[in-house]
């Protein structure tokens, strides 16, 4: 789903000249072409090392369509970081975890965030690249909290109904709790190839991976059972 995206007329509402005949008749599917193959150039290279002449070929398209969709790489960038939290927040609410037992949720929780990071590698190179720019896009999102509220706002639900219940210890903050599984999935996946190296083993073998799922499961539900 395109977000953010937006085209850039002239005062008048007619296309810059040099771009007479190149805009689409599609210009959804265009910048969908444009943002998918830039968030796999911003993935593999960083924002430092992505080209646009590259997403311009990737995407079918060309530098000028890019410059007039988006405005700058940077502000390329930030579409795309905005889209890739906007993608993991809606698949977490599809999960409706607030509608299961709350160890069962905390569970799926813990499953879902392993899996969505294992099959979307391009969430945590994007993050990495952000990270190293003091997450100077993500301040410039007006809607990036509100995005991310529903989450915790849902932990909340199912912390408080946990303990309700005499299943959870009390005194667990929602954010430290998600910011906890989050970290112990990330830093496994983001560091693979140097704890593979220093510790000999293949750390994304089948095994290697549901004995990291299983391991970071009763980690955090041994934390907040009682």
């Amino acid at each position: 789903m395109i977000r953010a995206a937006h085209t850039r007329p002239d005062t008048k509402g007619k296309r810059p000249p040099a771009l007479e005949g190149t805009v689409t008749r599609n210009p959804q599917r265009t910048q969908r072409a444009i943002l998918n193959a830039a968030t796999v150039e911003f993935a593999h290279f960083g924002l430092g090392g992505a080209r646009i002449d590259r997403i311009a070929e990737k995407s079918g398209s060309n530098k000028r369509l890019i410059y007039y969709y988006f405005g700058s790489k940077d502000a390329l960038f930030r579409v795309v970081l905005e889209n890739a939290y906007a993608d993991i927040r809606s698949a977490e609410q599809a999960l409706h975890l607030d509608a299961l037992d709350p160890a069962e949720a905390v569970r799926q929780l813990i499953a879902f965030t392993w899996n969505y990071y294992l099959s979307h590698p391009e969430f945590l190179t994007l993050l990495n690249s952000e990270n190293l720019h003091r997450a100077a896009h993500l301040k410039s999102l007006p809607h990036i909290r509100k995005m991310n509220s529903p989450l915790i706002a849902m932990l909340d639900v199912i912390l408080e109904r946990g303990r309700t219940e005499r299943l959870f210890r009390r005194g667990v903050d929602a954010v430290q709790l998600y910011i906890s599984i989050a970290a112990l999935a990330y830093f496994y996946l983001s560091n693979n190839a140097t704890l593979s190296t220093i510790f000999g083993r293949d750390l994304l073998a089948p095994k290697a991976k549901a004995e990291r799922l299983s391991h970071m499961t009763e980690l955090v539900l041994g934390y907040l059972l009682l």
